[in-house]
């Protein structure tokens, strides 16, 4: 009898040993511990090892249900959909089953966890990461904005919102935002409850800016910046102060660029506020194909005509686009000689 249960035993430690050597190695969650000082004459350890990572397994859990992070409202965690929520009555901020190893970490509630088991996409360094083509997009999703009941909230991008420029073509040019009048050093402020995903500068554009991705599914872009004051990786809540404004990249003057978008795409945020009267539009509102109309007009492949005393220069001003992306689109280069009449892609 007893060399029966050894056995047994024996038997269940090398099924063990064999599934763990199988299993695909992932970064393991760390709970960071601050406290350096010594507890009962022996020096606590610096970081807690909660448990090891093994993608199977959690894909498993994620159809019923999931303990891997800490929440808070009372999220039920074992409905667990895409990245946005198409149920317009209830806020899911939950991983998805399609994970993308990325390297950076963040913190939530004190536990350190890797990003790519927070969001089935992320990336700290590119705005539109989703290839989401709207050509194909036929659906509606009703996008729940805030949530009293979960205690989302929404807040206006400034303290006030004056219109200077509107979303749409502008000096031959598409403009993806709304551009709000400040002062430089004037407070912006998260615009939805979320998560900074993208801390960056672009010199020809956008200056110093920030995206930050909300519970609601869309993610939020300010533009022109002169400070920032939060980090990738930080959690926002709505109204909280985020950046200071400013003449940045890009720009003629003092003033916010502000975007909304949804799977990557930008579309008129004055479809969502009254920036005149500082309000929104309420608590939900509905994505459609027509959300993303001047968008896909713009995606839209465009052609010129050379003329008599034209150059690569003066087309690409007339488009405003670089004389890199005609060369580019066109397989050509900055010395090629202009045909009367020779058609260039110019988009």
């Amino acid at each position: 009898m007893r060399s029966t249960v050894l056995k047994l035993v024996l038997g269940i430690f090398l099924s063990i040993g064999l599934t763990e050597a199988n299993a695909q190695v992932f970064p393991k969650i760390i709970k960071r511990n601050n406290n350096t000082t010594q507890s009962s004459g022996t020096q606590e350890r610096k970081n807690i090892e909660l448990r090891g990572f093994d993608q199977e397994s959690y894909l498993r859990t994620l159809s019923s249900v999931t303990d891997s992070i800490i929440f808070e409202n009372n999220v039920n965690l074992g409905k667990v959909r895409s990245i946005v929520s198409e149920d317009p009555n209830v806020m899911i901020w939950a991983p998805t089953n399609q994970l993308v190893k990325v390297s950076e970490q963040i913190q939530i509630d004190s536990i350190w966890i890797t990003a790519y088991e927070y969001y089935s996409s992320w990336d700290s360094k590119k705005i539109d990461i989703y290839n989401f083509d709207p050509k194909t997009f036929t659906d509606s999703v009703n996008i729940r904005l805030y949530d009293p009941f979960f205690g989302y909230d929404w807040k206006m991008p400034l303290e006030k919102t004056p219109v200077t420029s509107t979303f749409g073509s502008r000096w031959g040019r598409w403009h993806y935002g709304t551009d709000l009048d400040l002062n430089t050093g004037d407070p912006v402020y998260s615009g939805f409850d979320g998560i900074v995903r993208v801390r960056s500068y672009d010199r020809y554009g956008y200056g110093y800016y920030l995206v930050v991705r909300h519970k609601n599914g869309l993610e939020t872009l300010y533009g022109h910046l002169s400070k920032f004051l939060v980090d990738v990786g930080q959690e926002v809540k709505a109204g909280d102060l985020i950046a200071k404004g400013g003449s940045t990249g890009r720009s003629t003057g003092s003033h916010l660029h502000y975007e909304l978008r949804y799977r990557g795409l930008p579309f008129d945020p004055q479809l969502v506020y009254e920036f005149d009267e500082a309000k929104i539009i309420g608590p939900n509102y509905l994505i459609t194909p027509s959300t993303f109309s001047q968008v896909v007009k713009a995606r839209t492949a465009a052609y010129h005509r050379v003329k008599k005393g034209e150059t690569l220069g003066s087309i690409a001003r007339k488009y405003g686009v670089s004389i890199n992306t005609i060369t580019r689109l066109n397989g050509i280069s900055t010395r090629s000689i202009l045909r009367i009449g020779q058609n260039l892609r110019v988009r």
